[in-house]
């Protein structure tokens, strides 16, 4: 047993006046029919961009060097967050580079299922990232990637003309997009700051993964980029291995102009700071005891349940609360995302809370 997810019936906020010359936040877009995409009634309102990779684990519950019968999937946190927010009823498209080979086709042909627009895909000739999973068989599970000179690393500022930009009302992308390659990192960062000349907003999940850069280079990178952004979304452990941070207000006291700030202690709560019109509310709702299969996949299925509902006007609490029903659900399953077509989001909730 561990702790995740949320008691949907609790939840405190706290306001808290803040000087005026604090910036205020923007009104955030709900959902709405493309403004300038001619003739396109299927056009995005919210554009995930990121690396989804090929995926091999055992099928059985073992370690990969005891295994014998392996399962080939897909997965990466952009697209999980995507096929999440397809299931939950947004017109939502991925962005990324594929390469010329099986698993780029598995990848696009998973995600097309999954409802996600894949029109905004590109081609390579570099190969698709590989990654292998191994299960939790007593201490932890671990990820082993093969991502090096992938297709998805060659992504760049080029690619951002040809994306749907002027109908998606929302962006978002994670900190393992600007760990891949340069062109990656200042993709990132002309996407984070050049959103709003579209209309667009952006939210940014910290992911930070040590096999990817070091940590004296990613974290002051990973938390310039994140001052850029509308919502970031962090954990705690993630937070204090970056920055030293014990509470989620250190995290605050970093980012104190970040219009939604979510801090995740999987064990204990999730608390929102949110800053509006010179006014902070802090929002926590706590965690409850789920049964866990593996925890990889948690993190995306939050942060879509998280933005979907503040996408569609939620309160604080209720986008909390969604958030950890989402990671409650990935949460028994070995899958990174968890498809649960039959189980609409409200009877989703209500089967976790009982």
């Amino acid at each position: 047993m561990a702790h995740w997810g949320g008691d949907l019936m609790h939840g405190t906020t706290r306001r808290t006046p803040l000087a005026t010359s604090q910036p205020t936040e923007h009104p955030i877009p709900r959902p709405t029919p493309p403004r300038t995409v001619a003739d396109d009634a299927a056009a995005p309102d919210v554009l995930c961009f990121g690396e989804t990779m090929g995926m091999i684990t055992p099928t059985e519950t073992e370690a990969l060097d005891q295994a014998s019968a392996l399962t080939l999937g897909t997965g990466g946190a952009e697209s999980n967050v995507a096929a999440h927010l397809a299931e939950l009823g947004h017109r939502v498209a991925w962005a990324g580079n594929v390469g010329n080979d099986p698993l780029g086709t598995k990848i696009v042909r998973t995600l097309d299922r999954a409802g996600v627009d894949t029109r905004w895909v590109g081609h390579r000739t570099a190969p698709t990232g590989l990654y292998l999973k191994e299960p939790d068989t007593g201490s932890g599970a671990r990820v082993f990637y093969y991502r090096a000179g992938s297709a998805a690393s060659q992504l760049s500022i080029d690619d951002v003309a040809g994306w749907p930009l002027q109908s998606a009302s929302w962006i978002h992308t994670s900190g393992i997009t600007p760990a891949l390659s340069p062109s990656c990192n200042a993709l990132v960062e002309y996407v984070l700051d050049h959103a709003a000349e579209h209309g667009a907003q952006v939210s940014f999940d910290i992911n930070y993964r040590p096999a990817l850069w070091p940590l004296t280079e990613a974290a002051p990178r990973l938390l310039d980029l994140a001052r850029r952004a509308t919502v970031v979304l962090v954990g705690l452990d993630e937070a204090q291995t970056l920055w030293g941070c014990i509470t989620a207000e250190d995290v605050r006291a970093l980012l104190p102009t970040v219009a939604y700030l979510v801090v995740k202690d999987s064990s204990i709560e999730a608390v929102e700071f949110r800053l509006a019109d010179g006014e902070q509310s802090v929002t926590r709702v706590p965690a409850r005891r789920v049964d866990v299969v593996e925890p990889v996949g948690a993190g995306d299925a939050f942060a879509a349940g998280y933005l979907s509902a503040l996408l569609t006007g939620a309160t604080a609490v209720d986008r909390l609360a969604t958030g950890h029903s989402l990671a409650a659900w990935a949460l028994g399953s070995r899958e990174d995302f968890r498809p649960g077509r039959t189980l609409s989001a409200t009877s989703r909730t209500a089967e976790l809370r009982r």
